[in-house]
């Protein structure tokens, strides 16, 4: 399966990391469902997907107040965090996205713009041995609002030197997208990994 992009030409690149990059939305579904079944909490597949890009902190307040829990959410948040990493050695990374980082590295500034932690996203990208491909990263702790809201892609453009207007991002999620559009750049959605098991099976 090929990525259509919108007509360029594009002075950056911003990327999403989890499942726009590294295909780890199948590996942090897994993380999630460990952590949270230490507290007998639910988390449907379609919600965990529905919410990609949401912050991890503000998606255990949420679960909290759906289901009535408690949960602490740091303690919570390291145990995810723990159980995703040791599922590091089965990431791979999504090829259709990795084809446009191996064409574009040293030609325009990459970065990644992501929900995840600075740990998370490092750990992801240098288990892909992507990590030195990047310009930046703009992590969560580095930003006030999390997507939909513009801010994390709009502080990214101003560490690159690229106006807003001259970048493209590639996302997976629908508040991603919206965040993209919001901070007046072209983005490109990522289908998620059954589109794209669809349109590989398709091709072939």
């Amino acid at each position: 399966m090929k990525l259509k992009l919108p007509p360029g030409p594009f002075g950056a690149y911003l990327f999403d990391c989890d499942g726009t990059i590294a295909d780890s939305m199948p590996l942090h579904y897994i993380a999630w469902k460990k952590a949270l079944g230490e507290w007998n909490c639910e988390f449907d597949e379609k919600l965990f997907y529905a919410w990609g890009g949401m912050p991890i902190a503000e998606i255990i307040s949420t679960l909290n107040e759906r289901h009535g829990l408690s949960m602490p959410v740091e303690i919570v948040s390291h145990r995810r965090e723990r159980f995703y990493l040791e599922l590091l050695p089965r990431l791979t990374a999504v090829p259709e996205v990795l084809e446009h980082i191996e064409a574009q590295h040293g030609r325009i500034p990459l970065a990644v713009v992501s929900g995840s932690t600075r740990e998370s996203v490092t750990a992801s990208l240098a288990s892909l041995k992507l990590l030195d491909r990047f310009d930046t990263l703009v992590c969560a702790g580095d930003y006030q609002k999390s997507k939909p809201d513009p801010e994390a892609f709009l502080l990214a453009a101003a560490k690159l030197g690229v106006a807003p207007k001259d970048c493209l991002v590639f996302e997976d999620t629908e508040m991603g997208i919206q965040a993209a559009t919001a901070a007046g750049m072209a983005s490109v959605r990522i289908p998620p990994p059954w589109e794209r098991d669809a349109a590989s099976h398709i091709l072939i």
